[in-house]
């Protein structure tokens, strides 16, 4: 079994950002997904103190780490990866498209804990964002293993920082394995199914559904129609319970054989279907 991803590695990394709304905006992304770390490197502190109340995102400005180089910052990260709109600059660095860049990502978060001179050091991966007016600088890319471009319009192509912020972190969550799996639940065994299949047949006689259509393999159509529903166990409860109501209210005051079959256009009785205890009426 793969390991679960470590989110809680990721570092979100804001290099010089300006703009309080941004960086709230940033901040609020990374709470939307469940990203934590927040490490900022020179940014302009009256725009970062009035960031802090931006909804949804206090907690996670509070904690913000604050270091003065992106070096001091990706210091003890394993993977560094930048993000740029390419413009006109020349890169040197390989570049990716989020979806690529997700994948590689959550696969170096899998990693889990490096063992060095005895002791356990947990390694992290940094995400590098610029600012909105200038990005990363080339010194700030020198420190990046590879880039992140978004795919955007000739017109327009560079994003507003909160917005890159959320592109990228819900690439990395959504096809992640640590994705809360739904839970399990066991299948009906073989004698709810044909305790099912009884009480659907003798619904279906006491309708008379089946005098209407008649058929010579009734019983076997309907045991093979119930196996196809591929019921849970707590289903096949509540179908046993729905069928019982519903062959009380259809009885009530008769005397209805419920172990009668259909066969050949002619009821008869079968013994491959178990004889029902008439229910009692609900109280």
């Amino acid at each position: 079994m793969a390991p679960s991803i470590q989110f809680d590695r990721l570092h979100v990394v804001l290099v010089a950002a300006r703009n309080p709304l941004n960086i709230g905006a940033a901040a609020r992304a990374m709470s939307n997904f469940g990203f934590r770390s927040l490490r900022v490197v020179n940014p302009y502190d009256p725009s970062f103190r009035e960031a802090r109340s931006a909804v949804g995102a206090s907690e996670i400005l509070e904690k913000a780490e604050f270091f003065s180089s992106v070096a001091d910052a990706v210091a003890d990260c394993t993977l560094v990866v930048g993000t740029t709109a390419v413009r006109n600059r020349e890169l040197q660095h390989p570049v990716h498209r989020p979806e690529y860049a997700a994948r590689a990502i959550r696969k170096r978060l899998q990693v889990g804990v490096r063992h060095e001179t005895g002791r356990n050091k947990t390694r992290g991966v940094a995400l590098l964002f610029g600012s909105e007016k200038f990005g990363l600088s080339n010194e700030d890319l020198s420190h990046c293993h590879w880039l992140i471009r978004i795919p955007t319009c000739d017109e327009n192509i560079s994003m507003n920082l909160g917005q890159a912020v959320a592109v990228c972190l819900y690439e990395l969550i959504r096809d992640s394995k640590s994705e809360r799996a739904p839970a399990q639940t066991a299948p009906a065994t073989a004698a709810e199914l044909e305790r099912i299949t009884t009480l659907l047949l003798e619904a279906l006689h006491t309708s008379g559904f089946l005098d209407r259509r008649r058929v010579n393999d009734a019983e076997n159509r309907i045991r093979r129609l119930v196996r196809r529903l591929h019921l849970q166990d707590r289903d096949a409860v509540i179908w046993l319970g729905m069928l019982r109501q519903m062959l009380w209210k259809m009885t009530a005051g008769k005397d209805v054989d419920p172990a009668a079959a259909v066969s050949g256009g002619r009821r008869k009785k079968t013994a491959a279907v178990a004889r029902t205890p008439r229910p009692e009426p609900p109280k």
